[in-house]
């Protein structure tokens, strides 16, 4: 599969950074969807999968490149899974981590189970209507702490606890956090199809 340029299909900043440190090793070209002027995709679906999908094929279909995309949140078990798949939007328009980090708490508030995982799912399309896309996923185990905690990350990591390391996502140095995260886990395995593909 020839893949010297791709197309991320993101904006969120922190994402981006992350998978410039994830993917920088590869030697290939990845240009953010903003420098090439593609607007965000609509993310109407229950699903991560769904929504990671649309947002390649959004991003593939405007620019003619091989797109990769991400649909990603935290799901909590006491919420029935949410925030889900409306992570980013958890506490409505304008985006914002720290509405969004406030409105979870209070969510949560009284209740003793906090359990939580990130989940991502990635895909790579070769072009817009790539009947086989690659599809990888990652889940990171932890817990919902009773504060914010730490200046790292973005999005809930100040929120997410990972017992193993008694700190917050947010706490974690990058190079630690792309090793444990749910990111870092599904890009692995989507390199390891990749390679499979040849």
């Amino acid at each position: 599969m020839n893949l010297s340029r791709i197309v991320v299909a993101s904006n969120n900043a922190g994402k981006l950074r992350e998978f410039q440190q994830l993917l920088s090793p590869l030697g290939l070209e990845f240009i953010a969807q903003g420098q090439l002027n593609v607007p965000e995709a609509e993310e109407p679906h229950l699903t991560f999968v769904e929504n990671a999908l649309a947002k390649a094929r959004h991003a593939s279909r405007i620019t003619g490149l091989p797109a990769l995309a991400d649909d990603s949140g935290i799901c909590v078990d006491a919420l029935d899974g949410a925030p889900g798949v409306l992570s980013a939007r958890y506490a409505g328009e304008p985006k914002s981590d720290q509405r969004n980090n406030e409105k979870l708490l209070q969510a949560l508030a009284g209740i003793a189970d906090r359990r939580a995982h990130f989940y991502c799912v990635l895909v790579l399309v070769r072009h817009a209507d790539d009947p086989q896309p690659i599809i990888a996923e990652g889940a990171w185990h932890g817990e919902i702490a009773a504060a914010p905690q730490g200046a790292g990350g973005f999005g809930y990591d100040p929120l997410f606890w990972v017992p193993q390391h008694q700190c917050s996502a947010a706490q974690l140095g990058a190079e630690e956090k792309n090793r444990l995260s749910h990111r870092g886990q599904a890009l692995q395995t989507l390199l390891a199809r990749l390679a499979q593909r040849g």
